[in-house]
């Protein structure tokens, strides 16, 4: 079994050496000099990448533009709060936090870059993110067991920016939902012409059929009348619509009732209908 306490005065007098290095001990195998200037990096990175989703929360506009500003402050909030652990750290090894403006870009492992569409804005988050998981994954390998405390924080930081990755892969889905690629115009920069050039393309087709179709039938009417083959609708003088028949009447004259009486040079004809009231002569 290890023994980790072997001589409690031993390690009192140890302690008391270097007493203002405050935290940092013999025990610490890491080059503090170098742990500060990394973690310096780190810093310039997080606070690029706060200023870089402030300007897209304010700029997000269109269709998602509310949502994905939301997801946008909320990414920022996580920033600032890795750099505030960061400069922590730094300050725990000794060293001074650099949070000079002018020297941000020159140390950021990420960039700067506003985009003109939410699309753009959301594919630049997205790149920037994937780098610093790339950077982050590295330094957390080179400290190892030499700095575990800074390894842990490190650790924590990454598991962050691999979930904003992750939020961001989705929202590239949430500006082009007719496609689900992520590639293509941001529908919420003009909504109402998502889908305007096709229905008023479709629209457009379907005008010019119907005026054809009502062409060719006059065209067809008119060669009709002038003796073509081609038959008319319907017989000329009439309508065109369907006809009854009324039915026949009772008192309809019919050649079995027609009995002819000739008297004198004149000629009668006299119906019979057994319905028909006889007048008194």
């Amino acid at each position: 079994m290890a023994q980790f306490l072997q001589d409690v005065e031993q390690l009192r007098e140890r302690a008391r050496r270097s007493i203002e290095d405050g935290p940092v001990t013999e025990s610490y195998r890491g080059d503090k000099e170098q742990t500060i200037k990394i973690l310096n990096q780190a810093l310039a990175t997080e606070i690029v990448c706060v200023l870089r989703y402030m300007h897209h929360y304010f700029m997000a506009t269109g269709v998602h533009g509310k949502s994905v500003a939301g997801e946008f402050k909320e990414h920022a909030d996580a920033e600032r709060e890795h750099a505030d652990g960061i400069a922590e750290r730094i300050q725990q090894l000794g060293g001074k936090p650099d949070f000079n403006p002018r020297n941000l870009l020159e140390r950021s492992a990420a960039q700067y870059v506003e985009g003109e569409t939410l699309a753009d804005m959301i594919r630049e988050d997205l790149i920037a993110e994937r780098i610093v998981i790339q950077v982050y994954t590295e330094m957390i390998r080179h400290f190892a067991d030499n700095d575990p405390t800074t390894r842990v924080l490190l650790e924590g930081i990454l598991k962050d920016e691999e979930e904003h990755a992750t939020d961001l892969t989705d929202l590239l889905y949430i500006v082009d939902p007719a496609s689900g690629r992520t590639e293509g115009q941001d529908p919420g920069t003009h909504p109402l012409d998502l889908h305007g050039e096709k229905k008023s393309a479709a629209s457009g087709q379907e005008g010019r059929r119907g005026q054809r179709s009502a062409g060719e039938e006059r065209s067809q009417r008119q060669v009709a009348g002038r003796g073509s083959a081609v038959p008319p609708e319907h017989e000329p003088g009439t309508t065109g619509r369907p006809t009854r028949r009324r039915p026949q009447s009772t008192t309809q004259v019919e050649a079995r009732d027609v009995e002819e009486v000739q008297e004198g040079g004149s000629r009668s004809v006299h119906v019979t209908n057994p319905n028909r009231k006889r007048r008194p002569a």
